[in-house]
């Protein structure tokens, strides 16, 4: 209608000023198994700079598919190789939430900082860490919060993340890694949006892909090319490509009308580990569930447009 296009053309036009919170592990070795790293927070990261309508405020790194240390370095990088050092990296938390003993961090600070100048809509793409200490220190600054955009959740526990087709079940990390963070969110009924497994499941990225990546700009080739070990590591799962996991909830801070949401309820409950294989009853986790049964009220990503393919490759290619 002449009413939605009246209101993608304003969302379009209107500077979004975003916060990146990532956990970054483009090109590096796993720490404590063997193969390579998820690079999926480059795509999101990329994604975001070569948007028109947003402005980078700062970035924040934090533990997750690779150490503190090396998310850091790898943070500092892309700004200093392809930002002319424009947007401050702070170092955030290295460990989940200890409850017992709440810390703040430098990262957690900056973002105080900024949230206290002007609201902000923060991509946490990594464990909920720093989000967590945010709200657990400065409850306050919730209202500042315009939406946070997060990479996790599933409809039911028996919801599985399939790798390929050779049986592989992956965890839903960022919430595994840090329930107590995602639990602070929930609590204090910040406004919340999930892009779980659901979505990116539906979405490839293949050789071809990457291929154009390698051409587009510098940016971009570093992406294509330390991507490379990541596609050959699917494809030894059976898979003919990768799902690029944050760059879904990147593209929904960019145009939202190319994701498919509804309005859930969230809320953490204790089931069987799917990814112990022959779990017989003995190893339990933390689910992060979203349904219209009981909960703190979120929103749900769940598809994506018809030509949505198209539309993300588009969006790191320079007009």
């Amino acid at each position: 209608t002449d009413e939605t296009t009246a209101i993608i053309k304003e969302e379009t036009n209107t500077i979004k000023k975003v916060w990146i919170d990532a956990d970054i592990a483009v090109g590096m070795k796993n720490i404590n198994k063997p193969g390579y790293s998820d690079v999926d927070d480059g795509f999101a990261i990329l994604q975001l700079l070569n948007a028109k309508n947003i402005e980078i405020i700062g970035m924040s790194t934090v533990f997750g598919n690779t150490n503190i240390e090396n998310a850091f370095s790898i943070g500092k990088y892309i700004n200093a190789e392809f930002l002319t050092n424009k947007i401050p990296v702070y170092k955030g938390a290295g460990k989940p939430i200890n409850l017992k003993e709440v810390k703040t961090n430098d990262a957690v600070e900056a973002l105080a900082a900024a949230l206290r100048k002007e609201p902000l809509t923060i991509l946490a793409i990594g464990p909920a860490t720093n989000i967590g200490l945010l709200l657990l220190k400065y409850p306050e600054l919730k209202s500042q919060i315009i939406e946070v955009v997060l990479v996790a959740g599933r409809r039911t526990a028996k919801d599985y993340f399939k790798i390929g087709n050779k049986g592989i079940q992956a965890r839903d990390l960022n919430f595994d890694l840090d329930n107590a963070a995602f639990q602070v969110l929930l609590n204090n009924e910040a406004s919340v949006v999930f892009c779980p497994y659901e979505i990116s499941s539906k979405v490839w990225l293949t050789q071809e892909d990457l291929e154009v990546f390698k051409k587009i700009n510098p940016a971009s080739k570093w992406l294509g090319e330390a991507s490379q070990p990541w596609l050959e590591q699917w494809k030894t799962q059976g898979a003919m490509g990768f799902n690029p996991f944050d760059a879904l909830a990147s593209h929904y801070i960019i145009a939202p009308q190319d994701i498919i949401s509804e309005p859930l309820k969230a809320r953490l409950e204790l089931h069987l580990d799917d990814t112990v294989k022959e779990n017989s009853k003995q190893v339990f986790k933390q689910y992060l569930l979203c349904d219209n049964k009981k909960g703190t009220p979120i929103k749900y990503c769940f598809d994506v447009v018809p030509d949505y393919h198209k539309k993300l490759i588009n969006s790191y290619k320079i007009d």
